[in-house]
């Protein structure tokens, strides 16, 4: 069954009536909702994971959990779901760290930072996501070779202090 999506231009405003498909072209002023979310530990550490060998990235580690808003989700709604999907968490807090348009790739996107006090081996892998996980301080972080972290999740790491 195709993933629908609901449109909205770059203003974050719904467009009433259009619903976009997955993997179908996205015409020029039309737009769909991601959410990308940072998971922080209180012990100071934060989540990565990596991808599958066959997801776009495959094999590398990756700082955020997301992806994009179901026909019918807002932003905080498709972190809650992606989060929990993607690591099996739902014990913390989300504070929203960024909100812009992406215009070149047609989506809106909504970055999160999960604050949690997890027990650190309670991270659940998606099947055909992600094959590993581990627990990183900041510098070990920006360390990693080629990571897949988007630029504003790393700008927000980078603010960190240890």
């Amino acid at each position: 069954m195709a993933e629908l999506w609901d449109a909205y231009d770059k203003n974050f405003r719904k467009i009433e009536g259009v619903t976009l498909v997955r993997g179908q072209r996205i015409m020029d002023g039309f737009f769909h909702m991601t959410a990308h979310i940072i998971v922080h530990h209180a012990a100071g550490t934060s989540l990565v994971m990596k991808r599958a060998n066959m997801k776009h990235f495959g094999n590398r580690w990756e700082l955020t959990a997301g992806g994009s808003a179901l026909q019918g989700e807002d932003a905080l709604t498709c972190a809650k779901r992606e989060l929990l999907e993607e690591t099996g968490l739902s014990e913390g807090t989300f504070r929203q760290v960024f909100k812009g348009a992406i215009e070149e790739r047609h989506y809106l996107r909504n970055n999160y930072i999960f604050e949690t006090s997890c027990a650190k081996d309670s991270v659940t892998l998606q099947e055909g996501e992600t094959v590993d996980y581990k627990w990183l301080t900041r510098d070990e972080i920006l360390a990693l070779q080629e990571p897949a972290v988007p630029e504003d999740a790393l700008a927000w790491l980078r603010e960190q202090k240890d």
